[in-house]
């Protein structure tokens, strides 16, 4: 190929004044979004995961069921005389239990995420740096209060019957939501600690498990020994449950909700800071 011809079919490809302003959008930038609107995009991403991957509403559908069903039949004739009559303490609990159960499911996703590099994407996108982390947690809010919703449904087809009525149920079902907020930014930063998310889960399921069972979700810690009782008494899902069952029973602990309450907000200050410093340095 000659320099002429070389020349003409480097001139051919010179995108002329008019197709580039066609393409260029006018007028000023867009502006940078708002964090809440950033967070609540994000948040609105971890929804769409849901809907594309159905199977991910398992733990909150199946799990709660599967859950209420057997430790209500297991238990309820040996330690109440009566599954009806145990249920009524248990139920709260076992709402406690499945919905904290399922908040490790936050640090899985962040870490699954960082896995494939979507978050290096994110990082270079002009909004808000945690708007990531902070939508993710508010997406998982609503797999917290479908998990709670269908153990309360089984529980009143079962025979439930909360005496503190539609009021009581719902501000348990706050509270509960707000304090799993909360602990999930436990594993949020694991999910950016750690690894793999195998290592997230096994973390996690060590973590929760004495945490779940080790409180007074089953049977009231009097009857424990006493070194036990004295792990169950300062066990932070021991007041959580004991908050939430008695706003459903209607005799609201307000010691108890205070503790929630406080502990939350303790849980936010210490773990958001080191998630976000984390993140940072990622």
């Amino acid at each position: 190929m000659t320099a002429a011809a070389a020349d003409e079919k480097v001139a051919s490809y010179t995108p002329a004044a008019e197709s580039l302003s066609a393409v260029l959008a006018a007028g000023q930038a867009p502006p940078r979004p708002s964090a809440w609107s950033a967070s609540v995009t994000f948040g609105w991403r971890a929804l769409l995961k849901i809907k594309h991957v159905p199977e991910q509403l398992i733990d909150v559908t199946a799990f709660p069921i599967m859950m209420t069903l057997m430790f209500t039949y297991l238990f309820g004739g040996a330690l109440a005389g009566s599954v009806t009559e145990y249920l009524q303490y248990l139920l709260p609990g076992i709402m406690v239990t499945s919905v904290v159960m399922i908040t490790m499911y936050t640090g899985v996703g962040v870490n699954t995420d960082i896995e494939k590099g979507v978050f290096d994407r994110f990082r270079t996108l002009p909004i808000w740096r945690p708007a990531a982390l902070v939508g993710a947690l508010f997406g998982d809010v609503l797999r917290y209060v479908m998990a709670g919703t269908v153990i309360l449904v089984v529980g009143l087809i079962l025979g439930f019957r909360p005496a503190g009525g539609v009021d009581g149920v719902l501000l348990a079902m706050v509270l509960l939501v707000v304090f799993s907020f909360a602990f999930s930014w436990i594993w949020t930063m694991f999910g950016l600690l750690l690894r793999s998310e195998k290592s997230v889960m096994g973390v996690s399921m060590m973590v929760l498990f004495p945490l779940t069972f080790l409180s007074n979700v089953f049977v009231e810690p009097d009857t424990m020994p006493g070194w036990l009782r004295a792990f169950v008494e300062v066990n932070p899902i021991t007041h959580l449950v004991a908050a939430t069952r008695g706003l459903m029973q209607g005799v609201p602990d307000a010691g108890e909700i205070t503790w929630v309450l406080v502990s939350s907000a303790v849980l936010i200050a210490v773990f958001g800071s080191l998630t976000m410093r984390l993140y940072n340095r990622k």
